[in-house]
C-alpha cells in the first residue's frame, strides 16, 4: 500500500474545498478533489449540492455514494464546447461508461449531448434504457461474445473491432443487404507513465490490431460488403497526466487514416480514445480538459492539413475525467485500534467491496471529516475496511482531525471504478447512491438487502434438510 501522507502545512478538511466556483470562473472539475458544489455551512457539516453529507448518511444510510450532478454536467459541457471551440470539423464526445455504467449517469451525459461508450452487452442495454440513441453508441471489447455482437447490431450501434476473431464472426453473421457500422482498434505502440494495469496504447497489450498486421486488416475489411468500416480507433491508458503521448497517438492515426484511403475505404472518423487524469491527492497536477481537447485538436488538424485529408469526424471517449471528482463516498466511522509506536488504525462500514482500486491499483485518496470540517488534522491514521483481509486498506496514513465512532468519513474522487467494480466480497450488500442538486437528494441505485444477496441462490432438493435449518 503506498503511503498517502500529505506534505507541508494542514489545516483542516475546509483545505481541500473547491476554488470560488460561480458561473465566471470555469474550473475544470478534474483539477479539484471535492465536487465543485462543495461547501462547509455554518454547522461546520460539509455539504454537496446544497444537500448536508450528514443528513444524507441519516436519509439513506451507509455507505453511500454521492454524486453531484452539477460537477458532472460541467464536466461534460467543457468537452463538448472545447471541441466545438478548438475544432474545425464535426465531433462527439463519448462518455466511457465503464467508469460508472447506469441508468443516470448515462442519462445525464446523454443530455448534455454526449454518446456513450460501452464494453458489453450489459452496458450496451443499460444505456439503451436510459435512452441513448444507438446512433452515438460505440461497443468495445475484446472478447465481445456473439450474442452481444448480435444485440448490437439489432440495436444498431457502432462496433469497435477488436481482433480477426470479431471480424470473421461479424462477416458471418452480418447481411450485405444491411452493412454493419465499423470502427477498427488499432494498437499505436505508445508507453505513457501510468499504472501497468491500465497502460493500453503499448505493443504488449490484448487489445486491438498490430499496426504491422493494417495492410491484412484493411485488405480483409475493405473486400467485406457486410462491414461498413467507418473508422479507427487506438486508447493508450488512463489517468494519464502526460500532453505528448496523446499529441503522438493523434499524429499515428491521421497516418493511418491516410493509409486507409489506398484500400478504398471511406474513413470518416477517428477516434482517439481519453486517459486525461484528475486529482485524486495535492501533488496531481493534470492538464484541464480544455487544455488536452485543444492539444488534440491541434495536432490532428496539422496532421490532416499536411497529408491534405480532409478532417474526420473526431471522437473522444473520455470517463474518469468526468465522473471522478463528481462524486464521494460516505462511511460511518466505527471501531479503532491503537499500535503504540506503530500505527492507528480507524475502520469503517465499508471498504475494498465498495471501492477495490487501492487494493487493486495501489490508488491512493484523501478523506475528510463531514462532521468536523473545520476540526486541525492532529490524527495520523490508516482506514481500514471491515472486510476479513488483511489488505483492505482504504488509505494509509491519512491526516485526519480526532475521530469517534459514528462520524461520517468522506473519501473524494471515488466516481470513477468504484460502483462499477463493486462486489459482494463477505457477502457485503452494495451501497445506495444518490444524485444530488440544489439541496435535493434522488435516489439513483437502490441499497441491496440479504434478499438480494441469495436472489440468484439455488439449493438442490437434496441438500434440504432439517439440520440445515431448511424445511424439506
Amino acid at each position: 500500500m503506498v503511503s498517502t501522507h500529505p506534505t507541508g502545512v494542514q489545516h483542516s478538511g475546509s483545505q481541500y474545498l473547491p476554488q470560488k466556483y460561480d458561473t465566471n470562473a470555469n474550473p475544470s472539475p478534474n483539477q479539484e478533489l471535492l465536487p465543485l458544489t462543495a461547501r462547509v455551512h455554518n454547522h461546520d457539516l460539509l455539504e454537496i449540492g446544497g444537500c448536508d453529507v450528514t443528513t444524507l448518511v441519516e436519509q439513506f444510510g451507509s455507505p453511500l455514494y454521492i454524486l453531484d450532478e452539477e460537477t458532472l454536467r460541467l464536466a461534460c459541457q467543457q468537452y463538448r464546447d472545447a471541441f466545438k471551440q478548438y475544432y474545425k470539423g464535426e465531433s462527439q464526445v463519448l462518455y466511457a461508461s465503464k467508469a460508472w455504467n447506469c441508468l443516470a449517469v448515462c442519462a445525464i451525459a446523454a443530455s448534455v449531448g454526449l454518446g456513450i461508450d460501452v464494453v458489453s452487452g450489459g452496458e450496451l442495454y443499460t444505456a439503451l434504457q436510459a435512452g441513448v440513441s444507438p446512433n452515438k453508441i460505440y461497443l468495445h471489447g475484446n472478447n465481445k461474445s456473439r450474442e452481444e455482437l448480435i444485440l448490437a447490431i439489432e440495436s444498431g450501434v457502432t462496433i469497435v473491432a477488436d481482433n480477426w476473431h470479431e471480424l470473421r464472426t461479424l462477416v458471418e453473421i452480418g447481411q450485405p443487404a444491411q452493412p454493419i457500422r465499423i470502427m477498427l482498434r488499432l494498437t499505436p505502440g505508445i508507453e505513457c507513465h501510468t499504472h501497468e494495469y491500465i497502460r493500453t496504447g503499448h505493443l504488449d497489450s490484448k487489445f486491438g490490431f498490430d499496426p504491422n498486421d493494417l495492410d491484412e486488416v484493411f485488405t480483409f475489411v475493405s473486400q467485406q460488403p457486410t462491414l461498413e468500416c467507418v473508422g479507427v480507433h487506438a486508447h493508450i491508458g488512463s489517468q494519464i497526466f502526460e500532453r505528448q503521448p496523446h499529441q503522438d497517438l493523434a499524429a499515428v492515426m491521421v497516418q493511418w487514416l491516410r493509409d486507409a484511403t489506398k484500400y478504398g475505404l471511406n474513413i470518416t472518423e477517428l477516434n482517439v480514445g481519453g486517459g486525461l487524469g484528475i486529482k485524486y491527492t495535492e501533488s496531481d497536477d493534470p492538464p484541464s480538459i480544455e487544455e488536452w481537447v485543444k492539444a488534440i485538436c491541434e495536432v490532428i488538424q496539422e496532421a490532416c492539413a499536411a497529408e491534405n485529408l480532409p478532417l474526420p469526424k473526431l471522437l473522444s471517449e473520455p470517463g474518469r475525467s468526468l465522473i471522478a471528482t463528481a462524486c464521494v463516498t460516505a462511511y460511518t466511522i466505527g471501531s479503532s485500534k491503537v499500535i503504540p509506536e506503530i500505527r492507528t488504525y480507524v475502520a469503517i462500514d465499508g471498504g475494498m467491496s465498495d471501492n477495490p482500486r487501492p487494493i487493486t491499483y495501489q490508488s491512493v485518496y484523501r478523506a475528510v471529516v463531514a462532521n468536523k470540517m473545520s476540526f486541525p488534522l492532529t490524527q495520523t491514521v490508516t482506514i481500514a475496511g471491515k472486510h476479513c483481509e488483511s489488505g483492505d486498506i482504504l488509505i494509509k496514513n491519512a491526516l485526519l482531525p480526532k475521530t469517534e465512532p459514528g462520524d461520517i468519513l468522506v473519501v473524494m474522487g471515488t466516481g470513477a471504478y468504484n460502483y462499477s467494480m463493486a462486489s459482494n466480497y463477505n457477502r457485503l450488500p452494495r451501497p445506495a447512491a444518490v444524485v444530488v442538486t440544489n439541496g435535493e437528494a434522488n435516489l439513483i441505485l437502490q441499497r441491496e438487502t440479504y434478499q438480494d444477496l441469495i436472489r440468484q441462490d439455488r439449493l438442490p432438493e437434496r441438500l434440504k434438510s432439517q439440520e440445515l435449518g431448511v424445511k424439506s
